[in-house]
């Protein structure tokens, strides 16, 4: 098996073409779609793929984004391998959806190219949609790259389908900055794709006549909690199915996955927080940060839901300070990652409680630079020996007219 990743050919492409790729290796019977930006081209190539014959599935058109999310209920609920692709006011549009394919435990793949919300109105990436569905009761995993995005498409249909698991769940992407992006992406052979995310093996289908199955009942009072409290007793078991999914990769291609990753933690006493492409500009600025005497590190994590506390807590406890960048607006509280971020710091044992400084940036893809990094590290730097913080905890980060911070 270790020869497979030497075998790898390379490809260029951008991190939509890579998720389409994905999908069509594992021979989805289903996909039901309403394009949107910056998803569009998904489900447009798996569209071609349809149209030239090298799928045999069914591709769907359908009249929404709420449309498409029940069709793939309905697809999977039949016993079918189903996927789809969205974005931003389409995503908004599937949530009420989204809590019914959770609630019958159908294994959806759905890719999730991040866009802003309106309004105003904006095209461009941010993390407002990722955080609209964190508590959907899907499973949430996160990228940095077209490569990614198709690793984790493949892995996303094995760690969805497995019979312990039996969670929907989606691949998120940045907009435009990985999913227009065209790199360096090693794809697997089909056969080999194939292979590794296997055959689909249908759990209670409604179209077993053998044994049959009721799907969406009616559970009031007598058994509402019990059935949401299954669902999340799942969600919170499946971290140890994903790391074995994540390793089971790894034997195949060489590429390694975690649920938390870190980059020259061990030794830092500062570190950025980040998701998304992000991490990989932060990675540069820590690394520049070093150059200046400043012991940097960056951190991560690969799967949002379920948020792996006790990993990322015991990852980052020594640290003197922090910084959680939000790519997304709060709209009146501190970050969604923010409060988880704390969270896990309160899980691990032994932790002194490193300073949290919350800076929301890049709303609607406005830019983070390199010049920002640095600064927050310097202001990490200045936390970290005051051992309290010496700046406000939450700040906007690239925002025109005068500086705004709260708390």
């Amino acid at each position: 098996m270790a020869n497979v990743y030497e075998l790898q050919e390379i490809e260029v492409w951008d991190g939509n073409m890579a998720a389409s790729h994905a999908l069509r290796q594992a021979q989805i019977d289903v996909v039901a779609a309403y394009p949107i930006t910056p998803s569009t081209p998904i489900v447009q190539n798996y569209g071609s793929f349809v149209g030239n014959g090298y799928v045999d599935g069914e591709f769907v058109m359908v009249e929404s984004e709420h449309a498409a999310m029940s069709a793939c209920v309905g697809a999977a609920a039949a016993g079918g391998r189903v996927a789809t692709a969205t974005s931003s006011q389409g995503f908004a549009l599937m949530v009420e959806v989204l809590y019914q394919a959770s609630g019958m435990r159908l294994p959806i793949v759905l890719n999730l190219v991040n866009r802003a919300l309106a309004s105003p109105l904006n095209i461009h990436g941010d993390h407002s949609d990722m955080y609209l569905g964190r508590d959907a009761g899907w499973i949430n995993l996160c990228t940095c790259n077209p490569q990614e995005a198709y690793d984790f498409n493949l892995m996303a249909f094995r760690i969805a389908e497995d019979m312990s698991v039996r969670i929907p769940t989606i691949v998120n992407q940045d907009g435009f900055l990985s999913s227009h992006t065209a790199q360096n992406v090693r794809p697997l052979s089909d056969e080999v794709a194939y292979k590794f995310i296997g055959d689909y093996q249908s759990k209670n289908a409604l179209l077993d006549f053998d044994k049959p199955a009721t799907y969406g009942a009616q559970a009031e009072e007598d058994w509402h909690f019990e059935h949401k409290a299954q669902l999340h007793n799942a969600l919170m078991q499946s971290s140890a199915v994903i790391q074995k999914v994540f390793d089971a990769f790894a034997q195949l291609t060489g590429r390694q996955y975690h649920l938390v990753e870190t980059y020259d933690i061990e030794d830092a006493e500062v570190a950025i927080f980040a998701l998304g492409t992000t991490v990989e500009s932060a990675r540069v600025a820590a690394k520049n940060a070093r150059e200046r005497g400043i012991k940097a590190g960056v951190a991560t994590i690969r799967s949002f839901r379920p948020f792996p506390y006790v990993e990322l807590g015991n990852a980052i406890k020594h640290l003197k300070a922090i910084a959680i960048m939000d790519k997304s607006l709060p709209a009146g509280a501190m970050g969604a990652l923010f409060n988880e971020v704390g969270a896990s710091l309160y899980q691990a044992q032994d932790s002194k409680h490193p300073v949290l400084s919350n800076y929301i940036y890049g709303l609607g893809e406005r830019d983070l630079t390199q010049v920002d990094l640095a600064n927050i590290f310097q202001e990490l730097q200045e936390n970290a020996k005051a051992g309290k913080l010496t700046h406000p905890t939450q700040q906007f980060i690239g925002l025109r007219g005068p500086k705004l911070s709260f708390c």
